[in-house]
C-alpha cells in the first residue's frame, strides 16, 4: 500500500505545507536526505498551545505531537513535488515540548509523532529520536523537526 493510500485509509488528509514563520526555508535536501525545519503544533483551529505539567495533559501533548508529524509529512510531500511516496524512511526526529521545569514525560508526548509515523510507514517509520523540554515560540505545546531519506 502506498503512503498516500495508507493516509487516506487512516482518514488523514495532509494540509498544504506550512510556510516558514521567520528567515529560514522549510526543508533542505542533501543527497537522499531531507532535513525538515521544526513544525509547530497546529490543527484546523490554529496553533495548539499549552504547557505540559501546567495546563495540558500528556494525552493532549501527544495529540499535538501527532499534528506536528502530519505537518512534517506535508513538508516532505512539498519537497517531493507532491509525491509523498518518494519518502523512503524516517531517520531522526527531534521533539521539543513546552513544559514546566518539573515535567519529565517528554518522551511520552513525542510518542504521539513517533507512533503516528510508524502506523503510517511501518518499519520505515522507526527512527532515532530526542525529546526535550523547551520554551517554545507562540506558546505552542510541541515543535518537531525531522530528517528523512528519499527515494
Amino acid at each position: 500500500m502506498s503512503i498516500a493510500e495508507k493516509l487516506s485509509q487512516m482518514g488523514v488528509t495532509l494540509p498544504d505545507a506550512p510556510a516558514p514563520a521567520a528567515n529560514y526555508v522549510p526543508s533542505v535536501r542533501s543527497g537522499d536526505l531531507l532535513f525538515v525545519s521544526g513544525q509547530v503544533s497546529s490543527g484546523a483551529d490554529g496553533l495548539i498551545k499549552g504547557r505540559l505539567g501546567a495546563d495540558m495533559s500528556v494525552e493532549d501533548g501527544a495529540a499535538a505531537a501527532r499534528a506536528c508529524a502530519i505537518s512534517l509529512l506535508a513538508q516532505v510531500r512539498a519537497a517531493c513535488d507532491g509525491d509523498i511516496d518518494r519518502l523512503d524512511r524516517v531517520v531522526k526526529l527531534t521533539g521539543f515540548v513546552n513544559c514546566t521545569p518539573e515535567f519529565g514525560d517528554m518522551p511520552a508526548v513525542v510518542n504521539g509523532a513517533s507512533d503516528f509515523l510508524v502506523e503510517v510507514l511501518g518499519e520505515a517509520g522507526r527512527h532515532s529520536r530526542s525529546a526535550v523540554g523547551a520554551n517554545l515560540p507562540f506558546g505552542v505545546a510541541v515543535e518537531i523537526e525531522g530528517i528523512f531519506r528519499l527515494r
